[in-house]
Parts: structure tokens; sequence; C-alpha cells
């Protein structure tokens, strides 16, 4: 049994760093495949990649011109040759130029290419504007070195990496398993049919394209031993066991009390609102991770954006887009981060959940546990994490939905 007491909140950034080193001990328990590359996106890289040949593998012409070495001086004798993207080019002496066309390598002995429409040949001798070595060259190894590093086992790899394997020649990429999660919806007025389950098909969503499997595996009603019993059988049959509702105090809430008596808690709540109580725990005796997840749709979406992404991802970067915050918005309590939702339009942030917008949930403090659960703010662009009141025409920082949804 831990003796964690779970009183203790931690900060979401260090929630998200903490789920991403869990991510690193278990990746290694993960089977190994191999796939094609138009199987790729959304994988994790098992073992290294590093670049097998130079590419490109020979120095080649940016424009239809000239090639010679531009370290000699004019004018340049040209050969009676012309080479074009499918040739040897061969060799050309000092002094020589020979005629090249867009995207054919250059011969040995040419470091440079004079554009045509710069240059003037007279009786087979050609003169024109003065160039620096690499002048229009596309140089071989300039794109990537042979032997150079170019992707580390655990990063996960997304359709534009595609284009980089196939140009190094790559067919097929060695990758882990996919994580397999059980999703169990808690609460015995889901189980009994008298409220919806909100949560399951939207976790689902994520987990899927985050790159790994979801399998919806039902709901139980408010029992303890019915509770523990049934995480345990899912941590058997998956890698990660992923619930809904009973994270709180309460006393039907008996997640985290079942998780507790299974295995390990990393941690349970994080100063995020709405969110606020996840838990995070190893389940060693089944060889699985769990993830407690509010039952509040809207906090369950935020916090597992947030903290249990980079698990799946190994990300917990949060690019995003600056706008003007069209209404004010205070915050309650201190101590939190608040994620607010927001639409945007034309660089205007619009707080989905102010009185003066679409969904009237407040005045002009922030009230994330309503929020929480109005379903309709689930049509914002994004939101804005922030730790303070802010104020109308602030720049605010939005993450869009979609950087946390890929």
């Amino acid at each position: 049994m831990s003796d964690h007491t779970h009183d203790d909140l931690i900060d979401c950034d260090e929630a998200a760093e903490r789920v991403s080193a869990l991510r690193e001990a278990w990746l290694s328990r993960l089977g190994i495949e191999t796939v094609p590359l138009d199987r790729i996106a959304g994988r994790t890289v098992a073992e290294p990649i590093d670049a097998p040949v130079d590419v490109p593998a020979h120095s080649h012409a940016t424009m239809d011109g000239f090639a010679f070495d531009a370290t000699d001086s004019y004018p340049f004798d040209v050969v009676d040759t012309e080479v074009f993207p499918e040739d040897d080019p061969g060799a050309i002496d000092a002094g020589e130029a020979t005629r090249i066309a867009t995207g054919a390598p250059l011969p040995a002995g040419a470091n440079a290419v004079l554009k045509r429409e710069e240059a003037r040949v007279t009786d087979g001798r050609l003169d024109g504007t003065d160039l620096d070595p690499g002048t229009y060259v596309y140089e071989r190894g300039s794109n990537v070195a042979e032997g150079e590093r170019l992707f580390a086992a655990g990063e996960r790899l997304g359709p534009k990496d595609a284009i980089l394997l196939a140009d190094l020649g790559v067919e097929s990429v060695a990758v882990r398993d996919r994580f397999s999660v059980g999703l169990l919806a808690t609460g015995t007025e889901i189980h009994e049919g008298s409220q919806r389950d909100l949560d399951s098909a939207m976790l689902a969503g994520l987990v899927r394209s985050w790159g790994h499997e979801a399998t919806y595996e039902g709901t139980v009603s408010d029992d303890y031993d019915r509770v523990e019993s049934r995480i345990a059988a899912l941590a058997r049959d998956h890698d990660v066991v992923m619930t809904t509702g009973g994270t709180s105090v309460g006393d039907k809430d008996f997640v985290v009390r079942a998780l507790d008596s299974l295995g390990q808690i990393h941690f349970h709540r994080v100063r995020l609102r709405p969110g606020k109580p996840i838990a995070v725990a190893e389940l060693p005796d089944h060889d699985a991770v769990a993830f407690a997840i509010p039952g509040k749709p809207v906090g369950a979406h935020a916090v597992t954006s947030l903290v249990a992404r980079p698990f799946f991802t190994g990300d917990t970067a949060l690019p995003t887009v600056t706008a003007r915050l069209a209404r004010a918005v205070g915050i309650g309590a201190p101590g939190f981060t608040y994620a607010v939702p927001v639409t945007l339009d034309d660089g205007t942030a619009t707080p989905l959940g102010h009185a003066d917008s679409p969904l009237s949930v407040y005045e002009d403090t922030f009230d994330p546990s309503v929020l929480s659960s109005s379903t309709r703010a689930t049509r914002a662009d994004g939101f804005v994490l922030t730790e303070s009141a802010v104020d109308r025409g602030d720049a605010v920082e939005v993450v869009p939905y979609p950087v946390v949804e890929r």
C-alpha cells in the first residue's frame, strides 16, 4: 500500500515532465515492428536512424546555365557537351565550362553555375558575371551528411518525415508497438444510464490521434470492490488503463483509492483548472500504467491534453499563436494555471464562456467548475493558459486545439 497522501498539488508543467519521463521507462517494454513509410505517421522510432548516404549524393545545378570552377577566371572554353539530370557528368579541366540543366549533377572540377541569361558566349568562349564557389549549386551532403543522426529512438514520426526518409532511400522503419489503452467510465449514474458518458469517445479519439490503440471497456458503478476489480482486469489486458470519474475526494470517489491499493500513485491533482483532480499511477503487478481522468468533459479534455499527452507523444511543447483578448477575464483562487477556452477571429481571442460570448457561463471572473461541464465550450478554437487575470486588449498566447490533439 502506498503512503502517498494525495495532498500536494503539483504544477501542470511538472506533471507533464513526470509523465514524459514515465513514457521513457515504459517504451522499452513495447515490442518492435517494421512498417513502410506510408504507415509511419504517429509511430515511435524504435532505434536511432542515421543517414546512410549524403543527400544530395552529388552536387547539382539549381539553374540552367554553365558549370565551371569559380576560383578560375573568365573566359572559359565551352566544351561540346551539355549535362542533364540523368547523365553521368564526367569531368571538366581547368579553364573549361559546360552547359548544364537544372537538377543535373556537376561534373568533377566544377563548383558553380552561371545562369544562362547572365552568360555571353563568343566563338566558344564564355564570359559573364563573377561568381563565388557554390553559386546556384545544391552541394553534396548539404541537406544531410552521411552518418548524421536524424531521428532519435523514442521520437514520434509524422507524415512529413516520409519525405526525408524516402530521400535517404529508406523504405521502412522499425517502430515501437502502439500502447494498448483500455477506457473505463465510472459512476453509477453512467452505469445505469441516467447520465450520458461524455468522456470516453473523446478520450479514445485523443489516444488514437496520438498514434495508439484505444478500446472502450464499458462502465462500472460506484462500488469500491467492483472498481478495483475492473481496473485490475483491464491492467492485465492493456498497457494503459484510462478511467473517467471518481478522482475527487467524495465518499464514492473510489478510483484513486483503488489505484493506491493496486500500485504506486505518482501524483494526484495538479494546479490546473479545469481538470485539477487527475491521478497517474503505475501498476507493476499488472505491468500497466493508469491515468485517472476527472469526469467533467471539458476539464477532462484539458488535463488529458496537457498532462497525459506526453506519455503517448513524448512532446511537452505547446506552440501558440498570439492574439488580442476581446474581454477581460479575472481569476478566482490564485496559485493555479487556468485553461481559458477562446474563439479566434482575425487575431482576436474571445473567451468562450464569458457573458458576452455565445456561451454565457461567467461574467468577468473565469468559472472553471461550471465551464468544465459546458459542452458548448468545445466549440472554442483553443485555450489561453494564464495564472493571473488578463485585461481586454492584452496580447495572449493561444494554444490551438490541433496542437494538443495530434
